[in-house]
C-alpha cells in the first residue's frame, strides 16, 4: 500500500484473487465490474462479473425435494475480455507462465484500476504489460479498457483478441452452487460498422435486457494502426481477433471502450439499438477519460473526509476513502431516478443474491447530509413497493404494509424458505424472514431524511403514508394481554439472528423482543408525528383513503404507553422474554477449538446443537437501540412505557452484552463502535479500527471475495461524520459538538445542510466552520449546543468549551 489514495499489492496470490476482484470493482452507480483480470474468465481463481442495479431474474431449484425459488442480482455478459499471444504461441495466462514482476493499484482519486507485469512465456518471450480500466462515472452507459504490450525480448506477428462474453452464470458463491444459475439468454450478438461488436442478453424469467457493445482500436508510435479484425461468432460470444506485426521495445496500445444499455434505462428506444449507436460515437481512451477523472473530483469534493492521525502511516484515511469510494460506485447521482435499492453486498458480487437487506440503515446516514437527492431517490424504491408491503401484510395476517426482510425487484419477500450450512453440508430451515424489524429501519431512513433535509413535498407525498402503514403494522403485530395489562409482540426475529426460536420448539419465532418492541413504540411515535405535520387537507385525504379512524389511533397511542419490554436479574434488558433461562456459553472453549468464531451458528449445528440454547448473539441487538437512538430519546421511550432507564443502565446493557456477541456480522462492529464511542473512547477507536479492516483483510475469512459489505463501509464513514465531528439533527436543527478520538488530530468535511454547503474543520481545540459564498440564506445552527448563525461567505471558530 502506498498513498491514501491508492489501495496497491505486490506479487500475485491466487488465495486472494477473489477478495482483489471484489474490492479493485469499478463503477459508477449504474453498473460495477468486479477487478477480474481482462484475459481471464471464470476458473475458480478467477470471477469476472459486471452488475446492472435492479438486474434481478428467479429461477426455480429443487433442494431437498422442494422446489426453492430465488431471485438473484444476475451477473451479466463480461465487456473486460481483452488479451493476446504470439502467433504459435499460447494466449496469455498468468497462472501457467512465468510472472517476472506484478503490480495492482486501485487508485480512488481517480476511479482507475491499474495493473502491470512481466512475464515470459514457454518459449522464453518477455512481455510487459501495463493496463488500465475504468467506469465511466460521468457517462453512466460508458466504460473503456487500455492495455499497452511492450515485446521486450521477441519481435514477430501477434494475435488480439477482444470479446463480449456472455456465457456467463451466476457462479460466484460456492454455497449457491447447488442451485440453478443459468438465468441469462443471448438473443443478438454481431459486428457494428465500421469498426464494433454487440451483444444482447434477456434474463429467461424477468425478461430484463442488457445489451453491450465494444470498439476495440490499436495503436503504435503514437499512430492508429489500420488492421481488418476477424469476427469470431459463438452461440454467446462475439470476438474480434487483430493479427499484426510488433518490434522489439515497441509499445502497442490497445484500447477497449465498451458501453451498457439496459431496458430499465429511462429515455431510450431500445437497449440493442442504443448500444450500438452510442458505441458508433464514442472517442478514443484518452479523450474520454479527462470527464470521467473530472467527475470523481467532484464526488471527492462532496464526499471525501480528510482526516489525519497522530501516529502511523495514516492508513485509517486510505481505508475510509476505499470505503467512501465503493459507496459511490454502488450508489451516486448516477443512480437518482432509477427504481433502485441498495444491495447489502453492493453491486460487487452475488453474496446475499444481491438482495436489499435492514442495511440500508447504516447506509442512508452517509448520504442524507452529503447528497439528500441520492437518499430520496432511494427512499421511493421502498415506497414504489409499498403496495407490495401491503400484500404481504396481508398474508401474514397483520394490517398496514410489510416490508420483506429480503428485498429484490418487485418487493416481494425474497427470503429463502431453507438455507445451506456450509460447515455441515444441511439445509436447514430459515426463519430470518421473521424479523419484522426491517419496517423499523425503513422508517427510521425515512424519518432522518426528513429531519435533516425538512423535505415537506417528499413528507406530503411519501414519506407520512410510509409512516403511517408501518405504525398499523406495528400496531396489529401488538397483541393485549390482559393479566399483564400490557403489549406484547410475538413470533418475531431480532437483529441477532442467532435466535431463530426457543429450544426445541417446532416453530420460528420469539416474543417481546426488546429491539422490536422498543421500536415499534419509536415508529408508532414518529407516525403520529409525522400526521400532525401534513397540511390539513393533505392530512384529511391520507385519513380518508387509509381509513384511519379515531379509535384506531387511540389504540397507537395507548401502545406507545403500555408496550411490554422484559429484564433479566441484572436490571438489563431482555433480548426476548425467557433470555434469561438460556445456558451460558464456553467461549473459550469454542475459540480454543475452532479459533474462527464469527459464525458461531454454523459451527454449533454442525455438532448437533444449536445458537438458540445459549446467550450468544451474532450481532448487535439491545444495543443497536443506543445505535440509532440518542440518551435522551430512549430514556423518553421507556419512561413513558413506566420503566426507569438511565446512563448507568445503557453501560450497564453494553457491558452485559458485549461479551456475548461474536460479532459475526461487520454491522455489528460498527454499532458496538459507535455506542462504545459514548463510554469508553478509547474501547470505541479500536473497535472502529476493527470494523475499517473488516472488508479489506476479509475478517470474515472469504466472504469480501463474495461481495462488499456496504453497510459496514457506510457506517465506519458515518461514525467519523455523526460521532467523532459530532454532526447530527437536534430537534430539527443542526448541532455540531465534535468529540475526537485522542489518536486523531484533525478532520475536514464538507456537508450539505439544506442547500447550503458547510465546510468543517476539526481538531481537538475546536471547530472552524465556513460557510459557502452563494448560501440563500443565513446558516442557523448548535455549535457546542449553543444557537448561532452565519451569513454566507462567512467563516468562524468555535473553540472547545471548557470540560468538553
Amino acid at each position: 500500500m502506498t498513498d491514501c489514495w491508492t489501495l496497491a499489492w505486490e506479487g500475485l496470490d491466487w488465495g486472494q484473487e477473489s477478495l482483489r476482484e471484489a474490492l479493485c470493482a469499478v463503477g459508477n452507480g449504474f453498473f460495477v465490474t468486479r477487478g477480474a483480470a481482462e484475459e481471464a474468465a471464470a476458473d475458480g481463481v478467477h470471477y469476472p462479473g459486471t452488475y446492472v442495479g435492479g438486474g434481478y431474474n428467479c429461477l426455480v431449484s429443487e433442494i431437498a425435494g422442494r422446489q426453492v425459488p430465488n431471485e438473484d442480482l444476475v451477473n451479466f455478459p463480461n465487456w473486460l475480455p481483452l488479451t493476446f499471444r504470439p502467433a504459435g504461441g499460447s494466449w496469455l495466462d498468468l497462472r501457467t507462465m512465468e510472472v517476472l514482476a506484478y503490480r495492482q493499484e486501485l487508485r480512488m482519486r481517480d476511479g482507475l484500476l491499474v495493473r502491470s507485469f512481466r512475464v515470459r512465456d514457454e518459449a522464453g518471450r518477455i512481455s510487459r504489460v501495463e493496463s488500465r480500466r475504468f467506469v465511466h462515472m460521468g457517462a453512466e452507459h460508458v466504460a473503456a479498457l487500455q492495455l499497452t504490450l511492450v515485446p521486450e525480448n521477441w519481435s514477430g506477428t501477434v494475435e488480439v483478441k477482444s470479446a463480449i462474453d456472455g456465457a456467463v452464470r451466476n457462479a460466484g458463491v460456492a454455497r449457491y452452487r447447488q442451485l440453478r444459475s443459468e438465468h441469462l439468454q443471448v438473443t443478438a450478438r454481431g459486428a457494428v460498422a465500421p469498426e464494433g461488436i454487440y451483444l444482447v442478453a434477456e434474463t429467461v424469467q424477468s425478461r430484463f435486457v442488457v445489451a453491450e457493445a465494444a470498439r476495440t482500436r490499436l495503436f503504435t508510435g503514437g499512430r492508429r494502426l489500420e488492421v481488418v479484425p476477424t469476427l469470431l461468432e459463438e452461440e454467446a460470444r462475439i470476438a474480434q481477433c487483430f493479427t499484426l506485426e510488433v518490434q522489439q521495445e515497441e509499445p502497442l496500445l490497445v484500447e477497449k471502450v465498451a458501453v451498457l444499455y439496459s431496458s430499465k434505462d429511462r429515455g431510450i428506444l431500445e437497449p440493442g439499438h442504443e448500444a450500438r449507436t452510442a458505441i458508433a460515437e464514442q472517442e478514443d481512451f484518452e479523450e474520454i477519460l479527462p470527464a470521467h477523472l473530472a467527475a470523481w473530483r467532484a464526488l471527492w469534493r462532496r464526499f471525501d473526509l480528510e482526516m489525519s492521525c497522530r501516529d502511523g502511516d495514516n492508513w485509517e484515511q486510505r481505508i475510509l476513502r476505499l470505503h467512501i469510494f465503493h459507496l459511490l460506485q454502488t450508489v451516486s447521482e448516477n443512480t437518482i431516478g432509477r427504481d433502485v435499492g441498495v444491495p447489502a453486498r453492493g453491486l460487487h458480487g452475488e453474496a446475499y443474491r444481491g438482495h436489499v437487506f435492514w442495511d440500508e440503515l447504516f447506509i442512508f446516514p452517509t448520504y442524507n447530509l452529503r447528497s439528500p437527492s441520492i437518499t430520496r431517490s432511494l427512499l421511493l424504491y421502498r415506497y414504489h413497493r409499498l403496495e407490495a408491503a401491503r400484500r404481504h401484510a396481508r398474508e401474514e395476517g397483520l394490517a398496514g404494509a410489510l416490508y420483506p426482510w429480503q428485498s429484490s425487484s418487485d418487493g416481494r419477500e425474497a427470503s429463502q424458505l431453507i438455507h445451506l450450512n456450509p460447515r455441515s453440508g444441511r439445509w436447514d430451515p430459515d426463519h430470518s424472514r421473521l424479523q419484522r424489524h426491517i419496517n423499523a429501519a425503513v422508517a427510521y431512513n425515512i424519518w432522518l431524511y426528513q429531519q435533516i433535509t425538512a423535505d415537506q413535498s417528499f413528507l406530503e407525498r411519501y414519506g407520512a403514508e410510509m409512516l403511517l402503514e408501518i405504525a398499523r403494522c406495528f400496531a396489529s403485530l401488538a397483541k393485549w394481554n390482559e393479566a399483564e395489562a400490557r403489549y406484547e409482540i410475538l413470533g418475531v426475529m431480532g437483529p441477532d439472528e442467532y435466535h431463530e426460536g426457543y429450544p426445541g420448539a417446532a416453530a420460528g419465532g420469539l416474543r417481546n423482543n426488546t429491539y422490536t418492541n422498543v421500536m415499534a413504540v419509536w415508529c408508532i411515535e414518529r407516525a403520529l408525528e409525522a400526521l400532525e405535520r401534513l397540511r390539513p387537507e393533505r392530512r384529511e385525504e391520507l385519513v380518508v383513503r387509509l381509513e384511519l379512524e379515531a379509535d384506531e389511533v387511540e389504540r397507537w397511542r395507548h401502545i406507545t404507553e403500555r408496550m411490554k419490554l422484559c429484564f433479566l436479574p441484572e436490571g438489563v434488558l431482555a433480548q426476548f422474554e425467557g433470555y434469561e433461562a438460556l445456558e451460558e456459553l464456553d467461549w473459550d472453549r469454542y475459540r480454543d477449538r475452532y479459533g474462527h468464531i464469527l459464525r458461531l451458528d454454523r459451527i454449533l449445528k454442525a455438532e448437533g446443537d444449536t445458537p438458540d440454547r445459549y446467550k450468544v448473539s451474532k450481532q448487535a441487538d439491545v444495543t443497536m437501540l443506543f445505535y440509532l437512538l440518542s440518551t435522551e430519546e430512549l430514556q423518553g421511550i421507556l419512561r413513558k412505557l413506566g420503566y426507569d432507564f438511565d446512563d448507568d443502565a445503557m453501560r450497564a446493557n453494553v457491558a452485559y452484552y458485549l461479551p456475548r456477541t461474536a460479532n459475526g456480522s461487520t454491522l455489528s462492529l460498527v454499532a458496538h463502535a459507535a455506542v462504545m464511542d459514548r463510554i469508553d473512547r478509547e474501547a470505541g477507536w479500536q473497535m472502529w479500527q476493527m470494523a475499517l479492516r473488516s472488508d479489506v483483510e476479509d475478517i470474515q475469512g472469504g466472504t469480501t471475495g463474495e461481495g462488499i459489505h456496504l453497510g459496514a463501509m457506510s457506517g465506519t464513514v458515518d461514525i467519523v461524520i455523526r460521532q467523532y465531528l459530532g454532526v447530527e439533527m437536534t430537534r430539527g436543527v443542526l448541532s455540531i459538538s465534535p468529540r475526537l478520538p485522542d489518536k486523531l488530530r484533525t478532520v475536514r468535511a464538507r456537508i450539505e445542510h439544506r442547500n447550503t454547503w458547510l465546510t468543517l474543520e476539526v481538531d481537538a481545540e475546536g471547530f472552524e466552520l465556513e460557510v459557502e459564498e452563494m448560501a440563500p440564506a443565513p446558516v442557523r445552527l448548535e455549535a457546542w449546543g449553543e444557537l448561532v448563525e452565519l451569513d454566507a461567505g462567512e467563516k468562524r471558530r468555535f473553540p472547545r468549551p471548557p470540560g468538553r
